[in-house]
């Protein structure tokens, strides 16, 4: 059955199961390992589930299961879906680490929350994340963007991509929005890296969760004494949070605010230098850079792992049916390179319009700051475009370090030189 006929046959019975000439697949293994030869790829055995079982099983690290959903359609039904919850208090809420569950279920966020709660705190900061607020910081954006840049380009020709701009530039940003002291970066972007690394024991993700527990409790404390224009203070003036609460969501927009662009910066750089037709359509025509940042974010997808829930009641997806209280991962970097949605999906095409991308996720739970994250992606591709005309990759492609060992996609270095 080709693709044009797959999809019209979903279209038409509005489910399908596994193709009738293959037999089921086997439980994949979650996290799944890329390929060798792409690395921009989705692993090969999440795009081969997409394919021939897009509604599939997977075991995770302790041995239970759970559904792995791989195609575009069904992962935002299950996005969109109230039945789905985001509850990581719920038994059987699939986690890929020890350390995983550990983050997610001790002083949970919003993003581990269900409507009424998650509605009600989220709301606290949509003011703060509304696209006109963030399309006005364009200006001290690039202020920042090119100081770093003239910075790193000072008496050389060379430097780690990484170290020097792509996370530097959000860190900056988000310390600026949330009113945290940047001296602190590499407090909190070492606690951060922990986090995230699907390495981590629970023992380390538990101590680095309380030390930035400990110093955004102790920031809100003085905000209180000593208030700002930040985010911070203005939740600790609205009086309805005490100051761990205020601490853990400042913890998730710290650590969402700088990793995940600071990831985006980098990997998009890469991707382009790798696809030098696509670069020189950009450097030919700028007009292209908003929409190649969404066909960037696309092809890229740096949330790679998938996005957790599970279900609340009996549900039937892609002909299957997920029972109440089995997990589901939503992997979200499948279902962007989905042939149904996105004709030569595996090809990077700074052209398309890729604004149906899942890149932010779906639904209630679609994240927030993804007009902070655009306007920074915008200007970081562009600026780096302009100002240095004959960036390179200073060392082979074969050396970059790959972050294959965590749970948001990049790299932890990117050497070049221009």
């Amino acid at each position: 059955m080709t693709t044009a006929e797959r999809t019209e046959a979903e279209r038409t019975t509005g489910s399908t199961g596994p193709s009738e000439d293959l037999a089921p697949l086997s439980p994949l293994a979650v996290p799944a390992a890329r390929a060798d030869g792409c690395p921009f790829d989705p692993a090969p055995a999440v795009e081969r589930a997409r394919r021939e079982e897009p509604v599939t099983r997977a075991t995770l690290w302790d041995g239970s299961t759970c559904w792995l959903v791989t195609r575009h359609q069904d992962v935002r039904e299950v996005l969109g879906d109230p039945r789905f919850s985001a509850d990581a208090a719920r038994p059987g809420f699939p986690f890929l680490t020890a350390g995983g569950r550990v983050l997610a279920t001790s002083k949970p966020t919003f993003i581990r929350q269900d409507d009424p709660e998650h509605a009600r705190l989220r709301r606290m900061l949509t003011a703060d994340f509304m696209v006109k607020k963030m399309e006005a910081m364009r200006p001290e954006v690039q202020r920042l963007a090119d100081d770093l840049l003239d910075r790193m380009t000072a008496g050389r020709n060379a430097a780690d991509l990484v170290a020097e701009f792509a996370l530097p530039l959000p860190s900056l940003v988000i310390c600026l929005l949330l009113g945290v002291p940047y001296d602190d970066h590499e407090f909190f972007q070492d606690r951060s890296r922990l986090l995230l690394s699907l390495r981590s024991t629970a023992e380390e993700v538990r101590t680095a969760q309380a030390d930035l527990q400990r110093y955004l409790s102790r920031l809100a404390a003085a905000k209180q004494r000593e208030p700002d224009d930040g985010i911070v203070s203005r939740l600790v003036a609205r009086g309805e949070l005490d100051f761990e609460e205020i601490a853990s969501m400042g913890r998730l927009l710290l650590i969402a605010g700088h990793e995940t662009t600071a990831n985006m910066t980098a990997l998009s750089t890469l991707a382009l230098l790798r696809n030098p037709g696509q670069l020189a359509r950009l450097r030919e025509d700028p007009s292209l850079i908003k929409g190649a940042v969404e066909e960037l974010l696309r092809y890229l997808t740096i949330v790679h792992n998938g996005l957790p829930r599970i279900a609340t009641e009996d549900v039937t997806l892609g002909g299957r049916t997920i029972r109440a209280g089995e997990g589901v991962l939503c992997t979200l970097n499948s279902a962007n390179r989905d042939e149904g949605v996105f004709p030569g999906g595996d090809t990077l095409d700074v052209g398309r319009d890729a604004r149906r991308h899942v890149a932010f996720g779906f639904g209630v739970h679609q994240c927030l700051g993804q007009p902070l994250a655009r306007v920074e992606l915008q200007i970081a591709v562009e600026t780096l475009l302009r100002r240095l005309p004959d960036l390179r990759l200073d060392i082979p492609f074969e050396d970059v370090p790959f972050r294959h060992d965590m749970g948001i996609y990049g790299v932890h270095a990117l050497p070049v030189a221009w």
